[in-house]
């Protein structure tokens, strides 16, 4: 519905246009892609895959990685979280509620205030999304399906789950841990903000990412691997937008270059004209 409204008001804006035209389009314009771009991601999210095969397997196979690696476990941290009332009832909270609206947020900041930086990091959103919904297909179970590890589903225990008790049904896949759509997007909004904004507060919104790694992995929810795989794949998407971005800024520049050379010569019916030389009578 936000997708059809936008898409209506940039409609009407670029047909008949005011002196609002100007600021209202390109805002409608964008709105409209965004709120496509998400709709589309609920409706493959919600796209029954019936197979679950492997997926407690690789979860193991990534726990054993992780330990080979010697990274700390996530048991010890959500152990710690469950220890403390108050931090597993904020530590749930924020794992449902916080993500798509600092988001929201982040987009609708870059776009005002910082709108040359603005189709970068929409473009590595949209890309990283897309990795997330592929990768998908490799099923993965989250740590909360391992009880024999002494892994809990701390969103069922504090009333704060998003997942419905039965994960063949509901709006989410909950064998799609790898890699974290959550530290992916909290990816784009602390390393956006450190890339565009000049304020020497910005190095704090780098909790955000911090933070919803802690969260994902205490509430049982991701590995610490998905969050890792998650950023690279963030980096790598980033990357490939400056490549790609780069490679057609320098055709461009090198086609105006040629243009710029050969242009004179030419008349306006193109014929090549010969230019006299200084002193020489016509």
């Amino acid at each position: 519905m936000a997708a059809l409204v936008s898409g209506l008001v940039w409609l009407v804006v670029r047909l008949w246009p005011t002196r609002a035209t100007p600021h209202v389009e390109p805002a409608a314009a964008e709105f409209a892609l965004i709120a496509s771009l998400y709709a589309l991601w609920r409706l493959a999210r919600m796209l029954p895959i019936a197979s679950t095969h492997g997926a407690i397997a690789r979860a193991h196979d990534i726990a054993s990685f992780q330990d080979w690696l010697h990274l700390p476990s996530e048991l010890t941290l959500q152990r710690y979280v469950m220890d403390h009332d108050r931090i597993a009832d904020l530590t749930t909270w924020y794992y449902a509620t916080v993500h798509v609206p600092a988001l929201i947020a982040f987009l609708i900041w870059l776009f005002v205030r910082h709108r040359d930086k603005y189709k970068h990091w929409r473009t590595g959103l949209a890309l990283i999304t897309a990795w997330c919904l592929v990768i998908r297909f490799v099923r993965v179970a989250p740590p909360r399906f391992l009880p024999d590890l002494g892994y809990v589903d701390m969103g069922q225990q504090y009333g704060m789950s998003v997942y419905a008790t039965d994960p063949t049904t509901g709006v989410s896949d909950q064998f799609a841990a790898m890699p974290s759509i959550h530290v992916a997007w909290a990816a784009v909004v602390s390393f956006g903000i450190v890339a565009a904004s000049t304020s020497r507060w910005r190095w704090v919104f780098l909790l955000h990412v911090v933070l919803t790694m802690l969260v994902v992995s205490a509430t049982g929810n991701h590995w610490w691997m998905d969050g890792i795989v998650a950023i690279a794949l963030l980096a790598g998407s980033l990357a490939a937008d400056t490549a790609i971005r780069g490679y057609f800024q320098r055709r461009a520049e090198a086609a105006s270059a040629d243009g710029a050379v050969t242009g004179p010569e030419l008349s306006p019916q193109g014929l090549l004209v010969r230019l006299p030389e200084p002193g020489q009578g016509q």
